[in-house]
Protein backbone atom coordinates (compact mmCIF):
# COMPACT_ATOMS: atom_id res chain seq x y z
CA UNK A 1 0.00 0.00 0.00
CA UNK A 2 1.04 3.59 -1.08
CA UNK A 3 0.53 4.39 2.84
CA UNK A 4 2.48 1.78 4.14
CA UNK A 5 5.47 2.09 1.62
CA UNK A 6 5.74 6.15 2.83
CA UNK A 7 5.96 5.77 6.26
CA UNK A 8 8.21 2.70 6.22
CA UNK A 9 10.25 4.80 4.47
CA UNK A 10 10.11 7.60 6.55
CA UNK A 11 10.90 5.33 9.76
CA UNK A 12 13.98 4.69 7.26
CA UNK A 13 15.44 8.31 6.82
CA UNK A 14 14.23 9.37 10.81
CA UNK A 15 16.34 5.79 11.87
CA UNK A 16 18.90 6.63 9.44
CA UNK A 17 19.32 10.18 10.58
CA UNK A 18 19.62 9.57 14.44
CA UNK A 19 21.54 6.48 14.60
CA UNK A 20 24.18 8.43 12.16
CA UNK A 21 24.07 11.14 14.35
CA UNK A 22 24.36 8.95 17.36
CA UNK A 23 26.99 6.90 16.01
CA UNK A 24 29.38 9.53 15.52
CA UNK A 25 29.16 11.15 18.89
CA UNK A 26 29.77 7.87 20.38
CA UNK A 27 32.62 7.02 18.01
CA UNK A 28 34.36 10.11 19.34
CA UNK A 29 34.17 8.93 23.01
CA UNK A 30 36.78 6.19 22.31
CA UNK A 31 38.71 8.08 19.33
CA UNK A 32 41.53 9.53 21.92
CA UNK A 33 41.98 6.68 24.09
CA UNK A 34 44.34 4.80 21.50
CA UNK A 35 46.33 8.26 21.04
CA UNK A 36 47.13 9.50 24.25
CA UNK A 37 50.59 7.71 24.19
CA UNK A 38 51.22 9.55 20.72
CA UNK A 39 49.70 13.15 22.30
CA UNK A 40 51.88 12.72 24.87
CA UNK A 41 54.66 12.83 23.11
CA UNK A 42 54.02 15.47 20.40
CA UNK A 43 52.61 17.90 23.04
CA UNK A 44 55.38 17.12 25.19
CA UNK A 45 52.57 16.80 27.95
CA UNK A 46 51.57 14.61 30.99
CA UNK A 47 49.15 11.73 31.76
CA UNK A 48 47.52 13.58 33.53
CA UNK A 49 46.55 16.65 31.32
CA UNK A 50 46.18 14.78 27.96
CA UNK A 51 43.38 12.49 29.72
CA UNK A 52 41.27 15.81 29.92
CA UNK A 53 40.83 15.64 25.83
CA UNK A 54 38.97 12.14 27.17
CA UNK A 55 37.21 13.75 30.50
CA UNK A 56 36.56 17.26 28.99
CA UNK A 57 34.48 15.88 26.13
CA UNK A 58 32.35 13.94 28.79
CA UNK A 59 31.82 16.64 30.90
CA UNK A 60 30.52 19.11 27.91
CA UNK A 61 28.39 16.17 27.32
CA UNK A 62 27.05 16.15 30.98
CA UNK A 63 26.40 19.49 31.44
CA UNK A 64 24.04 20.41 28.44
CA UNK A 65 22.47 17.07 27.89
CA UNK A 66 19.90 18.14 30.60
CA UNK A 67 19.14 20.79 28.78
CA UNK A 68 18.08 18.57 25.79
CA UNK A 69 14.83 18.09 27.38
CA UNK A 70 14.03 21.62 28.43
CA UNK A 71 15.22 22.69 25.07
CA UNK A 72 13.41 20.15 22.96
CA UNK A 73 9.83 20.84 24.89
CA UNK A 74 10.87 24.85 24.27
CA UNK A 75 11.83 25.00 20.31
CA UNK A 76 10.87 21.37 19.09
CA UNK A 77 13.24 18.20 19.04
CA UNK A 78 13.56 18.31 15.37
CA UNK A 79 15.16 21.72 15.31
CA UNK A 80 17.44 21.24 18.45
CA UNK A 81 18.68 17.63 17.19
CA UNK A 82 19.78 19.30 13.81
CA UNK A 83 21.29 22.47 15.41
CA UNK A 84 23.30 20.26 17.96
CA UNK A 85 24.62 18.24 14.65
CA UNK A 86 25.41 21.33 13.32
CA UNK A 87 27.49 22.46 16.45
CA UNK A 88 28.93 19.18 17.02
CA UNK A 89 30.79 19.31 13.03
CA UNK A 90 31.93 22.88 13.98
CA UNK A 91 33.96 21.15 17.04
CA UNK A 92 35.59 18.82 15.01
CA UNK A 93 36.70 21.17 12.75
CA UNK A 94 38.26 23.01 15.58
CA UNK A 95 39.92 19.96 17.17
CA UNK A 96 41.46 19.42 14.00
CA UNK A 97 43.35 22.56 13.69
CA UNK A 98 44.24 22.87 17.49
CA UNK A 99 48.23 23.09 17.54
CA UNK A 100 48.32 22.88 21.58
CA UNK A 101 47.39 20.42 24.09
CA UNK A 102 45.68 23.35 26.31
CA UNK A 103 43.46 24.19 22.49
CA UNK A 104 42.79 20.66 21.71
CA UNK A 105 41.32 20.47 24.94
CA UNK A 106 39.13 23.46 25.06
CA UNK A 107 37.81 22.51 21.31
CA UNK A 108 36.91 18.77 22.65
CA UNK A 109 34.65 20.58 25.19
CA UNK A 110 33.14 22.47 22.47
CA UNK A 111 32.60 19.46 20.58
CA UNK A 112 31.30 17.60 23.59
CA UNK A 113 28.64 20.51 24.04
CA UNK A 114 27.05 19.76 21.02
CA UNK A 115 27.39 16.26 20.67
CA UNK A 116 25.56 15.88 24.09
CA UNK A 117 21.58 16.87 23.07
CA UNK A 118 22.02 14.22 20.46
CA UNK A 119 21.55 11.14 22.05
CA UNK A 120 18.89 11.87 24.86
CA UNK A 121 16.85 13.45 21.97
CA UNK A 122 17.70 10.80 19.77
CA UNK A 123 16.65 8.20 22.10
CA UNK A 124 13.54 10.03 23.20
CA UNK A 125 12.55 9.90 19.09
CA UNK A 126 12.96 6.08 18.94
CA UNK A 127 10.96 5.54 22.31
CA UNK A 128 8.35 7.71 19.87
CA UNK A 129 8.62 5.71 16.57
CA UNK A 130 8.73 2.62 18.35
CA UNK A 131 5.75 0.02 17.19
CA UNK A 132 3.76 -1.21 20.45
CA UNK A 133 4.99 -3.86 21.86
CA UNK A 134 8.48 -3.92 20.06
CA UNK A 135 10.46 -1.23 21.80
CA UNK A 136 13.18 -3.65 23.39
CA UNK A 137 13.50 -5.26 19.65
CA UNK A 138 13.92 -1.44 17.91
CA UNK A 139 16.11 -0.64 20.71
CA UNK A 140 18.34 -3.58 20.31
CA UNK A 141 19.11 -3.20 16.58
CA UNK A 142 19.51 0.82 16.64
CA UNK A 143 21.83 0.62 19.91
CA UNK A 144 24.07 -1.70 17.57
CA UNK A 145 25.76 1.14 15.48
CA UNK A 146 25.69 3.37 18.79
CA UNK A 147 27.46 0.46 20.81
CA UNK A 148 29.52 -0.60 18.39
CA UNK A 149 31.15 3.04 18.19
CA UNK A 150 33.21 2.82 20.97
CA UNK A 151 34.87 -0.49 20.29
CA UNK A 152 35.64 0.79 16.71
CA UNK A 153 36.88 3.96 17.74
CA UNK A 154 40.60 2.76 18.36
CA UNK A 155 41.15 1.17 15.53
CA UNK A 156 39.71 4.15 13.11
CA UNK A 157 41.84 6.40 15.12
CA UNK A 158 44.64 4.72 15.21
CA UNK A 159 44.17 3.89 11.42
CA UNK A 160 44.56 7.41 10.41
CA UNK A 161 46.61 8.56 12.98
CA UNK A 162 49.13 5.92 11.70
CA UNK A 163 48.40 6.99 8.24
CA UNK A 164 47.41 10.58 7.74
CA UNK A 165 48.16 12.02 11.04
CA UNK A 166 45.54 12.66 14.60
CA UNK A 167 44.11 15.90 12.74
CA UNK A 168 41.91 13.65 10.62
CA UNK A 169 40.36 11.58 13.02
CA UNK A 170 37.95 15.20 13.51
CA UNK A 171 38.14 16.00 9.86
CA UNK A 172 36.09 12.78 8.78
CA UNK A 173 33.57 13.74 11.79
CA UNK A 174 32.12 16.16 8.99
CA UNK A 175 30.68 14.64 6.14
CA UNK A 176 29.14 12.28 8.19
CA UNK A 177 27.73 14.85 10.41
CA UNK A 178 26.75 16.65 6.66
CA UNK A 179 24.62 13.11 6.18
CA UNK A 180 23.01 13.09 9.43
CA UNK A 181 21.78 16.79 8.50
CA UNK A 182 20.53 16.47 5.10
CA UNK A 183 18.66 13.16 6.51
CA UNK A 184 17.14 14.39 9.48
CA UNK A 185 16.01 17.51 7.41
CA UNK A 186 13.92 14.96 5.16
CA UNK A 187 12.66 12.50 7.23
CA UNK A 188 12.18 13.28 11.10
CA UNK A 189 8.89 13.82 12.26
CA UNK A 190 8.73 17.21 14.00
CA UNK A 191 7.35 16.58 17.37
CA UNK A 192 4.91 19.33 18.42
CA UNK A 193 6.66 21.77 21.14
CA UNK A 194 5.65 21.69 24.70
CA UNK A 195 4.82 24.47 27.06
CA UNK A 196 8.62 24.85 28.96
CA UNK A 197 8.57 26.39 32.50
CA UNK A 198 11.36 28.86 33.09
CA UNK A 199 14.96 27.48 32.82
CA UNK A 200 15.89 26.10 36.20
CA UNK A 201 19.35 28.50 36.17
CA UNK A 202 20.30 26.99 39.57
CA UNK A 203 20.44 23.32 37.83
CA UNK A 204 22.09 24.29 34.94
CA UNK A 205 24.87 25.80 37.12
CA UNK A 206 24.73 23.18 39.41
CA UNK A 207 24.91 20.68 37.51
CA UNK A 208 28.46 21.51 35.68
CA UNK A 209 29.94 22.48 38.66
CA UNK A 210 29.19 19.17 40.38
CA UNK A 211 30.17 16.76 37.85
CA UNK A 212 33.55 18.60 36.81
CA UNK A 213 34.54 19.25 40.58
CA UNK A 214 33.99 15.41 41.40
CA UNK A 215 36.09 14.36 38.20
CA UNK A 216 38.69 16.61 39.04
CA UNK A 217 38.97 15.89 42.74
CA UNK A 218 39.43 12.26 41.36
CA UNK A 219 41.97 13.01 39.02
CA UNK A 220 43.65 15.00 41.46
CA UNK A 221 43.71 12.57 43.75
CA UNK A 222 47.31 10.80 42.43
CA UNK A 223 49.20 14.34 42.13
CA UNK A 224 47.53 16.66 45.09
CA UNK A 225 46.02 15.96 48.11
CA UNK A 226 44.56 19.60 48.20
CA UNK A 227 43.72 19.54 45.08
CA UNK A 228 41.34 16.49 45.35
CA UNK A 229 40.08 17.15 48.47
CA UNK A 230 39.34 20.79 47.16
CA UNK A 231 37.47 19.27 44.10
CA UNK A 232 35.76 16.56 46.16
CA UNK A 233 34.85 18.93 48.67
CA UNK A 234 33.32 21.49 46.00
CA UNK A 235 31.55 18.73 44.10
CA UNK A 236 29.89 17.33 47.12
CA UNK A 237 28.36 20.35 48.11
CA UNK A 238 27.33 21.53 44.85
CA UNK A 239 26.04 17.99 45.04
CA UNK A 240 23.85 18.58 48.14
CA UNK A 241 22.83 21.73 46.74
CA UNK A 242 22.08 20.74 43.36
CA UNK A 243 19.56 17.74 45.09
CA UNK A 244 17.89 19.95 47.46
CA UNK A 245 17.01 22.68 44.58
CA UNK A 246 15.94 20.32 42.00
CA UNK A 247 13.81 18.14 44.63
CA UNK A 248 11.88 21.80 45.53
CA UNK A 249 11.04 22.73 41.57
CA UNK A 250 8.13 21.58 40.05
CA UNK A 251 9.66 21.69 36.04
CA UNK A 252 13.67 21.04 37.26
CA UNK A 253 16.20 20.43 35.31
CA UNK A 254 16.76 17.30 36.51
CA UNK A 255 14.02 14.84 37.28
CA UNK A 256 15.52 13.36 40.27
CA UNK A 257 11.99 12.89 41.72
CA UNK A 258 11.67 9.67 39.17
CA UNK A 259 13.66 7.79 42.11
CA UNK A 260 11.32 7.44 44.12
CA UNK A 261 10.44 4.52 41.78
CA UNK A 262 12.08 1.39 42.95
CA UNK A 263 12.10 0.17 39.72
CA UNK A 264 14.09 3.13 38.30
CA UNK A 265 16.12 3.70 41.42
CA UNK A 266 17.12 -0.28 41.14
CA UNK A 267 18.11 0.00 37.35
CA UNK A 268 19.86 2.85 37.55
CA UNK A 269 22.20 1.84 39.94
CA UNK A 270 23.41 -1.57 37.89
CA UNK A 271 23.69 0.68 34.95
CA UNK A 272 26.12 3.24 36.37
CA UNK A 273 27.80 0.51 37.89
CA UNK A 274 27.89 -1.21 34.66
CA UNK A 275 28.77 2.45 32.66
CA UNK A 276 31.82 2.92 34.89
CA UNK A 277 33.11 -0.62 33.84
CA UNK A 278 32.69 -0.83 30.71
CA UNK A 279 34.02 2.79 29.84
CA UNK A 280 37.01 2.07 32.29
CA UNK A 281 37.44 -1.47 30.32
CA UNK A 282 37.19 0.94 26.77
CA UNK A 283 39.64 3.59 27.85
CA UNK A 284 42.34 0.72 29.47
CA UNK A 285 42.75 -1.84 27.01
CA UNK A 286 44.20 0.10 23.84
CA UNK A 287 46.54 1.82 25.81
CA UNK A 288 47.71 -1.88 27.45
CA UNK A 289 48.00 -2.96 24.10
CA UNK A 290 50.19 -0.34 23.27
CA UNK A 291 52.29 0.53 26.53
CA UNK A 292 52.64 -3.42 27.78
CA UNK A 293 52.12 -5.76 24.77
CA UNK A 294 53.95 -2.82 22.45
CA UNK A 295 51.59 -2.75 20.04
CA UNK A 296 51.66 -0.28 17.47
CA UNK A 297 48.52 2.69 17.30
CA UNK A 298 46.28 0.65 14.49
CA UNK A 299 47.32 -2.71 15.93
CA UNK A 300 45.72 -1.60 19.09
CA UNK A 301 42.87 0.05 18.19
CA UNK A 302 41.94 -3.20 15.54
CA UNK A 303 42.41 -5.57 18.24
CA UNK A 304 38.93 -3.85 19.77
CA UNK A 305 37.24 -5.16 16.41
CA UNK A 306 35.60 -8.60 18.45
CA UNK A 307 34.68 -6.41 20.73
CA UNK A 308 32.25 -5.29 18.54
CA UNK A 309 31.43 -8.14 16.60
CA UNK A 310 30.47 -10.04 19.48
CA UNK A 311 28.68 -7.07 21.31
CA UNK A 312 26.56 -6.77 17.72
CA UNK A 313 25.82 -10.98 17.29
CA UNK A 314 24.82 -10.66 21.65
CA UNK A 315 22.49 -7.26 20.64
CA UNK A 316 20.46 -9.81 18.62
CA UNK A 317 19.04 -12.22 21.05
CA UNK A 318 19.49 -9.89 24.63
CA UNK A 319 16.20 -7.29 23.10
CA UNK A 320 14.55 -10.29 22.59
CA UNK A 321 15.04 -11.70 25.90
CA UNK A 322 14.22 -8.41 27.39
CA UNK A 323 10.84 -8.29 25.85
CA UNK A 324 9.99 -11.97 27.22
CA UNK A 325 11.63 -12.71 30.47
CA UNK A 326 12.69 -8.74 31.58
CA UNK A 327 15.88 -7.67 32.41
CA UNK A 328 17.14 -8.97 35.59
CA UNK A 329 18.73 -11.75 34.79
CA UNK A 330 20.44 -10.52 31.39
CA UNK A 331 21.91 -7.47 33.91
CA UNK A 332 23.94 -10.60 36.21
CA UNK A 333 24.86 -12.08 33.02
CA UNK A 334 26.22 -9.06 31.43
CA UNK A 335 28.27 -7.94 34.82
CA UNK A 336 29.26 -11.68 35.45
CA UNK A 337 30.81 -11.60 32.16
CA UNK A 338 32.76 -8.53 32.40
CA UNK A 339 34.04 -10.02 35.80
CA UNK A 340 35.48 -12.40 34.03
CA UNK A 341 36.46 -10.56 31.25
CA UNK A 342 38.84 -8.76 33.61
CA UNK A 343 40.34 -11.62 35.52
CA UNK A 344 41.22 -12.99 32.24
CA UNK A 345 42.86 -9.44 31.49
CA UNK A 346 44.91 -9.69 34.71
CA UNK A 347 46.28 -12.98 33.89
CA UNK A 348 47.91 -11.64 30.74
CA UNK A 349 51.74 -11.20 30.27
CA UNK A 350 53.79 -9.61 27.81
CA UNK A 351 54.52 -12.72 26.03
CA UNK A 352 51.07 -14.22 26.14
CA UNK A 353 49.88 -15.15 23.00
CA UNK A 354 46.56 -13.07 21.93
CA UNK A 355 43.91 -16.29 21.97
CA UNK A 356 44.22 -14.80 26.05
CA UNK A 357 43.18 -11.45 24.49
CA UNK A 358 41.07 -12.15 21.92
CA UNK A 359 39.20 -14.38 24.60
CA UNK A 360 39.30 -11.12 27.04
CA UNK A 361 37.67 -9.19 24.26
CA UNK A 362 34.67 -11.00 22.52
CA UNK A 363 34.02 -11.58 26.67
CA UNK A 364 33.90 -7.90 27.07
CA UNK A 365 31.69 -7.42 23.77
CA UNK A 366 29.67 -10.42 25.06
CA UNK A 367 28.89 -8.55 28.38
CA UNK A 368 28.25 -5.07 27.17
CA UNK A 369 25.04 -6.78 24.84
CA UNK A 370 23.61 -8.54 26.88
CA UNK A 371 23.10 -5.39 29.65
CA UNK A 372 23.86 -1.93 28.11
CA UNK A 373 20.56 -1.12 26.35
CA UNK A 374 18.23 -3.85 27.87
CA UNK A 375 19.10 -1.41 30.89
CA UNK A 376 18.52 1.63 29.14
CA UNK A 377 15.06 0.21 27.96
CA UNK A 378 13.70 -0.95 31.13
CA UNK A 379 14.60 3.06 32.51
CA UNK A 380 12.65 4.53 29.84
CA UNK A 381 9.89 1.60 30.83
CA UNK A 382 9.70 2.34 34.31
CA UNK A 383 8.91 6.27 33.83
CA UNK A 384 5.98 7.98 33.07
CA UNK A 385 5.91 8.21 29.37
CA UNK A 386 5.79 12.28 29.54
CA UNK A 387 9.09 11.80 31.00
CA UNK A 388 10.58 9.76 28.66
CA UNK A 389 12.31 12.81 27.39
CA UNK A 390 13.44 14.31 30.75
CA UNK A 391 14.52 10.52 32.00
CA UNK A 392 16.33 10.34 28.79
CA UNK A 393 18.42 13.68 29.33
CA UNK A 394 18.90 12.06 32.83
CA UNK A 395 19.96 9.02 32.48
CA UNK A 396 22.40 10.33 29.37
CA UNK A 397 24.07 12.79 31.92
CA UNK A 398 24.51 10.20 34.32
CA UNK A 399 25.88 7.99 31.96
CA UNK A 400 28.67 10.93 30.91
CA UNK A 401 29.51 11.21 34.22
CA UNK A 402 30.15 7.71 34.81
CA UNK A 403 32.26 7.96 31.81
CA UNK A 404 34.31 10.71 33.47
CA UNK A 405 34.76 9.14 36.50
CA UNK A 406 35.85 6.17 34.97
CA UNK A 407 38.30 8.08 32.51
CA UNK A 408 39.47 10.09 36.03
CA UNK A 409 39.63 7.07 38.42
CA UNK A 410 41.46 4.45 36.06
CA UNK A 411 44.11 7.93 35.12
CA UNK A 412 44.75 7.74 38.70
CA UNK A 413 45.08 4.01 39.25
CA UNK A 414 47.45 3.86 36.66
CA UNK A 415 49.82 7.03 37.84
CA UNK A 416 49.68 6.22 41.51
CA UNK A 417 50.50 2.19 41.16
CA UNK A 418 52.97 3.04 38.42
CA UNK A 419 54.97 5.46 40.80
CA UNK A 420 54.92 3.07 43.40
CA UNK A 421 56.11 -0.07 41.00
CA UNK A 422 58.90 1.76 39.51
CA UNK A 423 60.40 2.44 42.38
CA UNK A 424 61.12 -1.81 43.11
CA UNK A 425 60.48 -2.33 39.47
CA UNK A 426 61.87 -2.01 35.87
CA UNK A 427 59.31 0.29 34.05
CA UNK A 428 57.27 -2.62 31.92
CA UNK A 429 56.96 -4.55 34.92
CA UNK A 430 55.50 -1.44 36.78
CA UNK A 431 53.32 -0.84 33.84
CA UNK A 432 52.09 -4.26 33.82
CA UNK A 433 51.59 -4.31 37.78
CA UNK A 434 49.91 -0.80 37.57
CA UNK A 435 47.46 -2.36 34.38
CA UNK A 436 46.49 -5.26 36.62
CA UNK A 437 45.61 -2.82 39.90
CA UNK A 438 43.24 -1.18 37.45
CA UNK A 439 41.97 -4.47 35.89
CA UNK A 440 41.22 -5.51 39.69
CA UNK A 441 39.22 -2.00 40.71
CA UNK A 442 37.12 -3.09 37.32
CA UNK A 443 36.39 -6.39 38.77
CA UNK A 444 35.73 -5.86 41.72
CA UNK A 445 33.25 -2.73 40.24
CA UNK A 446 31.71 -5.71 38.01
CA UNK A 447 31.49 -8.21 41.11
CA UNK A 448 28.72 -5.31 42.64
CA UNK A 449 26.98 -4.88 39.33
CA UNK A 450 26.50 -8.70 39.24
CA UNK A 451 25.15 -8.72 42.82
CA UNK A 452 22.64 -5.49 42.68
CA UNK A 453 21.21 -6.82 39.03
CA UNK A 454 20.13 -9.99 41.58
CA UNK A 455 17.33 -6.97 43.01
CA UNK A 456 15.94 -5.75 39.88
CA UNK A 457 12.99 -6.38 39.99
CA UNK A 458 11.45 -7.51 36.69
CA UNK A 459 8.49 -5.64 34.67
CA UNK A 460 5.57 -7.16 32.64
CA UNK A 461 6.72 -7.99 29.00
CA UNK A 462 4.64 -5.00 27.29
CA UNK A 463 5.79 -1.19 26.93
CA UNK A 464 3.38 0.29 29.66
CA UNK A 465 5.15 2.00 32.00
CA UNK A 466 5.88 0.55 35.14
CA UNK A 467 4.41 1.28 38.66
CA UNK A 468 6.05 1.24 41.68
CA UNK A 469 5.92 -1.43 43.87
Amino acid sequence: MPGSATAARRMTGSLSAIMTAMFIVYLDHTVMNVMLPRLIKEFHSTYNTVHWTVTGYVLAQAAVIPLAGWLSDRYGAKRIFLLAIGWFAAGSLLCAVASGIEQLILFRIVQGLGGGMIAPIGFAYIYRLSPPGQVGRLMAKVSIPILLAPALGPAFSGYLADSVGWQWIFLMNIPVCIFGLYTGIHHLPRIKSQAAAELDLAGFLLAPLTFVSLSYGISASEGSSWGAIGGLATGGMALFLLVVTQLRRSNPLLELRVYRSGHFAQGSLVLGIAQFAFFGTLYLIPQFLQVVNDFGAFEAGSFMIPYAVALGIVMQFSGRLFDNFGVRWLAVAGTSCLAFAMFVLYRIEPDTGNGMLLLAIVLLGASAGLCMMPLQTYLMKAAPKSLVGRVTSLTGSIQQVMVSFAVSGMTTVLTSRLDIYAKSASLPDAWLQAFRDAFTVILVVAVIGACAGLFIRNAGTDDKPMADA
